[in-house]
């Protein structure tokens, strides 16, 4: 009998403990019971019940699963579900086709005399109004007076995955692919649906599943059939499933001679391919395209330009209900200034683009570092549709190492003003198409998500994939209120604890490039992995790959002459952009060393010189990461004991990373500066020689 009882006391303990162990697999969407007694009262008094229309669909069976499953968990008690007439205080699903205002997926939340109404014109609308709802609640609003409408500014929001047959993520921090390709289509991992509730909840309405490095293998027949089992899951959540797909695949797997766009045969068999895709995927949403880039075969291959490939797939795609993304990521060797070159190439090709095509530009004219000017085709392409590109995985931001929240650099692009039709042209008026008047719009992720229980590795990377979707949903909405609101649903809504967490989330990017990039410095990580510093990196396979191309540091000074004595980059934006950065005397030093070569003994407006100034942000940055992780101690009540121990351990990480950078960055630099430390700033304890032998084990050279 006491063995008994002894057995039955530690099933409860280990019962109750991996009740309170988060591991971060909900995500935002955690559905605990809401701690404050009124408030869950308040919020009963309006769940009695949820009320489906009829006919149901498949969406509105998930949206009304969902609100279930959070409010029953919130509240405490269980909220039924069905189609009869409820009483006082039900939730009703409506979908009504008079509310075309609302478009195809906007949703509005109100309070009738009969209870709450949750409308779309749409089932989709419907779904992303109970996921509203469910947020209204996790954050703790009161539903007195409820009244919430919202639609979605930009049409097409994805995620694109790089992620590959073999299960591998390209530039992926947190395990390996979420896709099992397989085990597919025979076994569905249950996981497809979690993922399909998360990205539902933030708006994201379409998914690239596989690398823009692309395996033609995905437009086989076996691949299609195991990409439709995933549409399936996706499809009732209101996303759409999307292929990269290899340029040379006409070669590669139909046994033609050429992928030339103007070849019939070729066009023949990419229309062929298309409508058995849409066969098997009646839903397909498209097609994204890498061509002609870091050793991609593409039209040029055959003296075509990216428009002939890009229009030969809209052609392609026919009738058919989807778009074709074509990267403008493309860069040749020896070609000048790299900053150029996507304009260059695609700034001609304007108005030459059919209807169905978009051109994908990343948010800067480099390569996603961690702070950059806004790309300047934005504004330049007034009769293209443009998607802008963010990345979320940090390839140069830390890995899943380093807490960097990215809402504020997303925001910051999205804000900077092009001036393309005077001032107010924003990047984000470019991306959602009301500047240029296009019907069509566009914006997408590269994902941060992986096979790891926590999906993103670093815990607080779920910020970024919340964060992105939230504003492609809604390009004006805050940063700060994003990270406040993924505070409150994923870690803790103690007012002291979240304070402390979402102050560090929203400074986390600032000081991750001061550590690292300050002044507009770019490009100057480790070459193979992208991780670490490496400033005196000055070989590669191509000029362009290496730090000292980016950097010019000499014992004149540092920095990029991009004006009219340089490159003359600045020339790509209006005149009125232009200006901002054309005179070093008043250029934000944010970006200074973007456009710029300047004396290390310049004076600058903060009353330092430049090497000063450098050396001051190196130094501050790394203090500023012990602020950070005294913060986050401040939380430690409020939060998680695993998920604290966790990011913890990985600011402990990003210090000593912290300094590594600065001491590289500092020992290196000063050997063109020729100049001591300011005062009051303690010198490295490791010489230059020692931290590049550290680098070149960890590069695994």
């Amino acid at each position: 009998m006491f063995l008994r009882l002894l057995l039955c006391a530690c099933l409860l303990l280990t019962s109750r403990a991996e009740v309170r162990a988060d591991d971060g697999y909900r995500l935002w969407l955690k559905y605990d019971q809401l701690p404050e007694a009124g408030l869950r009262k308040a919020w009963q008094a309006h769940a009695k019940g949820i009320l489906l229309p009829e006919p149901t669909t498949p969406t509105l069976q998930a949206a009304a699963s969902e609100l279930q499953l959070g409010l029953q968990g919130l509240l405490g008690r269980p909220v039924p579900k069905g189609a009869a007439p409820g009483g006082r205080g039900s939730i009703r699903l409506r979908v009504a086709s008079a509310e075309a205002a609302l478009g195809r997926e906007g949703y509005r939340l109100t309070m009738t005399g009969g209870g709450l109404e949750i409308t779309g014109a749409t089932d989709a609308g419907v779904l992303y109004g109970c996921f509203a709802l469910l947020r209204q609640v996790q954050t703790g609003q009161r539903p007195e007076a409820l009244n919430l409408t919202s639609q979605p500014r930009i049409q097409h929001r994805l995620l694109n995955h790089w992620d590959n047959p073999n299960g591998t993520v390209e530039r992926g921090y947190a395990g390996s692919s979420i896709w099992k390709w397989l085990e597919l289509p025979e076994r569905v991992d249950p996981r497809y649906q979690d993922y399909a509730r998360a990205n539902a909840s933030v708006g994201i309405n379409g998914v690239v599943l596989n690398n823009v490095n692309a395996s033609a293998r995905y437009l086989t027949p076996e691949y299609l059939r195991k990409v439709a089992a995933v549409a399936n899951v996706l499809r009732p959540y209101g996303q759409r499933v999307y292929l990269s797909v290899l340029w040379a695949a006409p070669k590669v797997i139909g046994g033609l001679k050429t992928s030339d766009p103007l070849d019939p045969q070729v066009q023949a068999w990419w229309a062929a391919r298309t409508n058995e895709i849409y066969q098997t995927i009646p839903d397909f949403g498209g097609f994204l395209v890498k061509a002609n880039s870091e050793g991609e075969p593409g039209p040029q291959d055959y003296g075509r330009t990216h428009a002939d490939g890009a229009n030969m797939l809209a052609r392609a795609l026919g009738p058919h209900d989807g778009i074709v993304m074509w990267r403008a990521f493309v860069y040749q060797a020896g070609s000048g200034d790299r900053f150029k070159q996507a304009y260059e190439d695609f700034k001609p090709l304007d108005g030459q683009f059919a209807p169905k095509v978009l051109v994908q530009v990343k948010n800067g004219p480099i390569d996603f570092q961690a702070r950059e000017p806004f790309h300047p085709l934005f504004g330049a392409m007034p009769r293209t549709p443009l998607v802008l590109e963010v990345q979320l995985t940090q390839e140069y931001l830390g890995f899943a190492t380093h807490l960097v929240y990215l809402g504020p650099l997303i925001k910051e692009c999205l804000e900077a003003d092009t001036y393309a039709q005077g001032p107010g042209s924003t990047v984000a008026k470019v991306v959602d198409g009301t500047l240029e008047k296009h019907a069509i719009s566009g914006i997408a992720g590269v994902a941060n998500i992986g096979a790891d229980r926590n999906w993103t590795g670093h815990p607080v990377g779920q910020a970024n994939w919340y964060a992105f979707g939230r504003l492609a949903w809604d390009h004006t909405l805050d940063p700060a209120d994003l990270a406040r609101e993924w505070t409150r649903m994923t870690l803790t809504r103690e007012p002291a604890a979240e304070a402390a967490i979402t102050s560090v989330l929203n400074q986390s990017r600032s000081i991750y490039v001061r550590y690292t990039t300050p002044l507009g410095l770019h490009h100057i990580m480790g070459q193979t992995l992208h991780y670490g510093p490496e400033p005196w990196l000055a070989s590669s396979a191509r000029p362009d790959w290496t730090a000292v191309y980016y950097h010019k540091a000499d014992a004149a000074g540092l920095g990029f002459d991009r004006t009219a004595t340089g490159s003359d980059a600045l020339a790509l934006y209006a005149p009125e952009a232009r200006a901002r950065w054309a005179d070093p005397a008043t250029c934000p030093l944010d970006y200074l060393l973007w456009f710029h070569h300047v004396s290390w003994n310049q004076p600058l407006r903060t009353g330092r010189t430049l090497w000063q100034e450098l050396t001051t942000r190196y130094y501050s940055g790394t203090d500023s990461v012990q602020w950070m992780q005294q913060q986050w101690a401040r939380a430690a009540p409020a939060v998680d004991a695993e998920t604290h121990a966790d990011v913890t351990a990985r600011l402990r990480v990003q210090q000593r990373e912290a300094q590594w950078w600065r001491d590289a960055c500092m020992l290196y630099f000063q050997q063109f500066a020729r100049q001591p430390l300011p005062p009051g700033l303690p010198p490295p304890t490791r010489t230059l020689a020692d931290i590049k032998e550290q680098v070149d084990i960890y590069q695994l050279r």
